[in-house]
């Protein structure tokens, strides 16, 4: 008889049973997969009636996001029932071992970083950038062009980018350009479509095929089918449209295309996404990565132009890491690597403020202390107990004679502030944490 049972639902019993096989266990144990589909929301009631009168185990163990009173399933099978973590992944920390996340770093999709306006600029300037994408996770280094317009030594440009161990894509449709940068040795060309198709026959490189301007699938098809035909190598890409311009149609445009070509190579560009909306480039590239890893996308571009999508290629590194180990292991991607967390927080606890009050009964001393909570910023030494919201009100209230200790508690109150704003933890004398961007300079990216 096992000593232990685990209760999970159908998607997570693959990954429960891998995890529980690695961990080095002083009691028998075995599986009970319910109905669920999803094991956090099953409630301690509905499992209750789907678990036998007798379980044949001493213990139960059901998934810690299920709801409800424990009690109502250990009147049913008449053994002690626990909560396990709220994550999968932590259950070899529950059980008091190291967690394993043993492959996680791989990923499948490479990553294309464009240097927008490479043609205008000096090939000092291109190889920084270069540099500055390929340390940020880019696979290859794509490079501007004007549509159809030439780009000047773009010959050069690519042989000295291949000559320092750079991948290099050109997107352009300038039939020059296209020649000088093939014959250079250039890897990737974006894009083909019937416009330029002519080139095709006489190209070394793998191209990208998109769909004739304006057109649609069936256009995608046709340039496929005539690439295919000329037996070149080549990644379809059917073109993710803006938000508000046609990116749910884009979407089912990449589904349909993967369902009819499942096993070619594909690409999605997404700077018409995070450059043409208004909002932090984190989260989209986050929940594009997790789109990207289901369709098996092989390839993702990505521009770093516009302020707010400063830091793309980092993050998607990090994203189709996270992705690809989440889709693999069929897991959440939560709990896995806190990276792109970076505006708000991972989960924090704070102190109430009886628990502040009673830890200034404690105090014997003028030093200031300072607290946060999700609502209030708390100071208090021996003497004082401060609570508000304005650090300029608080600052104003104590006594700060010394300009070096008053710049000091100006500056902590500030960040306090900020904390709480953001709903950030706040530790006074250490710094916010800001997610991958809380890396050193080298790691996190350029300095403006």
């Amino acid at each position: 008889m096992p000593d232990m049972l685990f209760v999970t639902g159908r998607l997570a019993a693959d990954a429960l049973r891998k995890t529980v096989d690695k961990l080095e266990l002083d009691f028998a144990y075995d599986v009970a997969v319910l109905g669920s589909s999803v094991a956090a929301l099953m409630r301690t009631e509905w499992i209750a009636r789907r678990l036998p009168d007798d379980c044949g185990c001493d213990r139960v163990m059901i998934p810690g996001l299920c709801r409800g009173d424990l009690a109502t399933i250990e009147a049913k099978v008449g053994v002690p029932v626990v909560r396990g973590p709220k994550d999968l992944k932590d259950l070899p920390a529950f059980f008091g071992q190291e967690r394993d996340l043993e492959g996680y770093g791989e990923y499948q999709t490479k990553i294309l970083a464009e240097i927008v306006e490479a043609y205008r600029m000096p090939f000092a300037g291109i190889l920084t950038d270069a540099e500055y994408f390929r340390a940020s996770g880019a696979d290859v280094i794509d490079l501007g062009c004007p549509p159809m317009e030439a780009f000047p030594g773009v010959g050069e440009v690519v042989a000295g980018l291949k000559e320092r161990g750079f991948a290099v894509s050109i997107d352009t449709f300038h039939p020059q350009t296209i020649r000088e940068a093939d014959e250079a040795g250039v890897d990737l060309l974006l894009s083909v479509n019937a416009q330029n198709m002519r080139l095709v026959p006489h190209l070394r490189c793998k191209v990208v095929v998109i769909p004739d301007f304006g057109e649609g699938l069936e256009s995608l098809e046709r340039n496929v089918a005539r690439v295919d035909a000329l037996g070149a190598s080549y990644i379809i890409d059917p073109i993710l449209d803006p938000l508000s311009f046609g990116f749910t149609a884009s979407l089912e445009r990449y589904c349909e295309t993967r369902r009819r070509h499942p096993d070619t190579e594909m690409l999605m560009g997404l700077g018409n996404l995070t450059e043409l909306t208004d909002a932090d480039s984190v989260g989209i590239n986050a929940v594009m990565a997790g789109i990207i890893a289901e369709l098996g996308i092989d390839f993702v571009l990505t521009t770093e132009v516009i302020s707010w999508a400063r830091g793309a290629v980092r993050e998607l590194d990090l994203a189709r890491k996270l992705m690809h180990y989440a889709l693999r292991n069929r897991v959440l991607p939560k709990g896995l690597d806190d990276g792109l967390v970076a505006l708000k927080d991972t989960p924090f606890e704070t102190y109430s403020e009886g628990e502040l009050r009673d830890m200034q009964r404690r105090v014997r001393d003028k030093h200031y202390r300072i607290f946060a909570t999700r609502e209030w910023i708390f100071v208090f030494n021996r003497e004082t107990f401060l609570r508000g919201k304005d650090p300029h009100e608080l600052f104003a209230a104590l006594e700060t004679p010394d300009p070096g200790h008053a710049f000091y508690l100006g500056g902590e109150l500030e960040r306090a502030a900020l904390a709480v704003r953001l709903g950030k933890k706040y530790t006074q004398e250490s710094p916010l944490r800001w997610g991958y961007l809380s890396a050193s300079s080298d790691e996190a990216g350029r300095s403006l």
